[in-house]
């Protein structure tokens, strides 16, 4: 793989479309190739509907591809997700722990985190409660702070790092910069041209599921831009 971690080629996922559109497959991802290395951070942009939150699953082995070829190294890789397998009568502690366990941790080290779980996620007393009595910002909150403990070999984010509210966002953000600062093989998805050029080395953009700009960060903005303006021109 000439050093790489990841190889995707012309890969593409399908879908089956809904009966009233005929049985017919969708393609979620068409026709996508990027190669990723060890201590790069990739910075995946495109519209809504590209493709990208698939294209993490794809990485991240949770998605198997129906055609192309994915090649990938012994690497762990962890989709950093929000309230992964909650269940809502049970507390914010068992919660923690079942989700813990979900991303990968021994249950040892997660109970041993759950008082870094519990400050991080600014719970208070809530975090033994059940999170049926959580809003919604209270759950988020909740799943960032498991999720933030995970320590895999390539992480992937997409599109958690405005989680409640303005204070917690600043500080999720900074514990998720500290942790891409490690020299750690991130991609992130996100909508947020600065904050992608900010943490990310290179980008990726995908369109209808295919990838059509891979490299600098510059040139890849500035071809998004071009096609963004040739898409509203013809409409």
């Amino acid at each position: 793989m000439n050093g790489a971690l990841i190889e995707l080629e012309n890969v593409g996922v399908a879908f089956n479309a809904q009966r009233r559109m005929g049985g017919a497959k969708y393609w979620a991802l068409e026709d996508v190739s990027l190669t990723l290395r060890e201590g790069e951070r990739l910075g995946v942009i495109g519209r809504n509907g590209a493709g990208k939150s698939t294209l993490l699953r794809v990485i991240a082995g949770i998605l198997r591809p129906d055609r192309g070829r994915m090649r990938r190294a012994t690497v762990s890789c962890q989709l950093l997700s929000l309230a992964l397998g909650f269940t809502p009568y049970l507390s914010g502690r068992e919660n923690a722990i079942l989700s813990g366990l979900m991303i990968g941790l021994r249950q040892r080290d997660i109970v041993a985190r759950l008082p870094a779980i519990r400050e991080f996620s600014e719970l208070g007393d809530f975090f033994d409660q059940p999170i049926a009595t959580y809003s919604s910002g209270m759950v988020m909150r909740l799943g960032f702070s498991v999720a933030i403990q995970a320590e895999p070999d390539v992480l992937l984010i997409d599109e958690v790092l405005a989680v409640g509210d303005a204070g917690f966002q600043e500080k999720s953000g900074a514990a998720l910069r500290e942790r891409m600062n490690q020299g750690r093989t991130v991609v992130l998805v996100s909508h947020d041209e600065a904050q992608v050029c900010t943490l990310c080395d290179r980008l990726l953009w995908i369109e209808h599921g295919r990838s059509l700009c891979e490299g600098d960060r510059e040139e890849v903005l500035a071809a998004y831009h071009a096609g963004l303006a040739n898409t509203e021109a013809r409409a």
